[in-house]
């Protein structure tokens, strides 16, 4: 296999065979070979070419991260469909929109996550979803108008396993294999349609700068519905032979257990779940020895935190990037040589591959150190938005540029510092004030572990800063004390009007901050207050 020319379903057949001798999958159910594997994707796969499942046919999986959740993800590229992941979070009328929107015609999810009956949620929308065939369940009790595996597994052949292999060999890379939906925070959820060739040469870089080799062991908090967790932690995982294993809830205790007896070494996350493992105050009492390299993003880190990553943690590699989903997870990504304030200060530089450029409001290139719009163009830019032909054009330009919507400075080495998203810049009496910036500046004071900006009503000037601080390890955080440092190391217009300190922030199921909950507790606070 040439893994700069190839697909996510020869991935699924060639990974088998490869690593025929390691590990696969280590779930808290059950422990899979990879050979034991590639045998679970062929006959999933058969028993959904038996249930009528045609190539470019959706598929859609609405699970936490366990293993069955991979199997099915790769049975679809082998029976020639395509993937389309659900959030887990999603109620019953947002996972109808996803699957009514890609057409789906199998629909694998589970009974009983957080206490949570899918198949229930989604029983009074059903009847919208005119392409949906059947649902079937990976784990938890069955209800009407639901299937077991067990049930569609019966009616596979030796007819149907011969079938995938035909339909492997027919997938091309420039072939869409997956639709991820985007969140939604400016609007209903576009479907980004990520091609099978350009998803698996994006993370060929990302593997080695990680050093991810047959048997590394990799802990998976990232919900395999989102970029971070498929593209950044499972293909990798196939790709190179390591163990993938899958944590479904975040838990800090957990968490360090799970490295402990797993004897964890690549941890790929955000900053939120680092900080908060250094927060905790038992953090000594695990044996986290086996961590050797790991990987963040999508919220600012400071320096110290780079350093306390790699001396109470104990992590050799610590990397950053940059991505979103119409970028295929990835566009930037540090070397494992970078230096602590490198890593903390930028996303990287662009891939092999990909080219990077900072424009003003008028789409003019604007000079290194200059905030901007960034924009990206390279092989691994999504193929568009499912369906929606007006809004591909908006985001991806005739010259095949995609405006991101983020605010980045590029330096002199081309490494970019994503310093916020446009739509989250606030307007203090005439000043734009970015959040991300501010966040930058206050995360270097020593008392601050987490911090998150928003901007709220103010009669004056228009809109102030609102700053939530969670403390950092052995530390007591002073709003007062905060506010008067800010004011001495920041333009007054950035100073934060409100500091409040927290135990912890509100995460979203892919643990990125939540913004809009945060300026609903600001004005809840400040209306409190008066």
């Amino acid at each position: 296999m040439d893994p700069n020319h190839t697909t996510l379903a020869e991935l699924a057949a060639w990974a088998p065979q490869r690593y025929a001798g390691s590990e696969a999958i280590a779930d808290d159910v059950r422990r899979i070979g990879y050979t034991e594997l590639g045998e679970e994707i062929d006959w999933t796969a058969a028993a959904l070419v038996a249930a009528g499942l045609q190539p470019g046919d959706t598929v859609a999986v609405w699970a936490p991260n366990i293993w069955e959740w991979t199997v099915a993800a790769f049975a679809t590229f082998r029976a020639g469909g395509v993937l389309v992941p659900i959030n887990t979070r999603f109620k019953g009328r947002e996972a109808a929109f996803v699957l009514g929107k890609a057409r789906v015609k199998v629909l694998f999810t589970v009974n009983g996550f957080l206490d949570t009956d899918y198949v229930a949620m989604l029983a009074e929308h059903r009847a919208q979803l005119v392409d949906l065939e059947r649902v079937v369940v990976l784990r938890g009790d069955v209800p009407d108008g639901a299937i077991g595996c067990a049930e569609l597994l019966a009616a596979t052949t030796d007819e149907h396993r011969a079938e995938i292999d035909r339909r492997t060999a027919e997938v091309r890379p420039e072939d869409t294999g997956l639709i991820m939906f985007t969140s939604g925070t400016t609007g209903m959820p576009k479907g980004v349609m990520v091609g099978h060739g350009a998803l698996i040469r994006a993370f060929l870089a990302y593997g080695e700068a990680l050093g991810i080799a047959e048997g590394e062991r990799m802990l998976v908090i990232n919900p395999f519905f989102h970029a971070f967790g498929f593209n950044g932690a499972t293909v990798p995982c196939l790709l190179r032979g390591a163990t993938l294993v899958p944590h479904a809830v975040f838990d800090v205790d957990a968490v360090l257990a799970k490295i402990e007896s797993e004897r964890i070494t690549i941890l790929p996350a955000p900053p939120a779940i680092f900080q908060g493992l250094l927060n905790h105050k038992k953090l000594d009492s695990f044996d986290i020895s086996s961590l050797r390299s790991c990987i963040t993003g999508a919220a600012p880190i400071s320096a110290e935190l780079v350093v306390q990553m790699r001396e109470r943690l104990g992590f050799e590699t610590v990397l950053t990037a940059y991505g979103m989903t119409e970028t295929s997870g990835l566009a930037t990504l540090c070397s494992p040589e970078d230096d602590p304030e490198t890593i903390a200060n930028t996303s990287g530089k662009a891939i092999d591959g990909v080219e990077l450029r900072i424009v003003d409001d008028e789409g003019r290139m604007v000079g290194a150190g200059q905030p901007g719009e960034l924009l990206v163009r390279g092989f691994q830019i999504m193929k568009g938005y499912l369906d929606d032909p007006e809004q591909t054009a908006e985001a991806v330009d005739a010259d095949g540029w995609l405006h991101t919507g983020d605010v980045a400075v590029m330096d002199e080495r081309g490494y970019i510092d994503i310093t916020d998203r446009k739509k989250d810049m606030f307007i203090v009496g005439g000043f734009n004030a970015y959040p991300a910036e501010i966040e930058r500046m206050m995360i270097e004071h020593p008392d601050v572990g987490q911090v998150a900006v928003v901007g709220v009503p103010d009669e004056r000037l228009g809109e102030v800063g609102a700053a939530f601080v969670v403390a950092a390890p052995r530390s007591e955080p002073d709003p007062d004390h905060l506010i008067r440092w800010c004011r001495a190391a920041m333009a007054n217009y950035k100073v934060p009007r409100y500091v409040w300190v927290v135990e912890s922030l509100p995460l979203n199921p892919s643990n990125k901050v939540l913004k809009y909950a945060l300026r609903d507790m600001a004005l809840e606070r400040i209306g409190a207050a008066r």
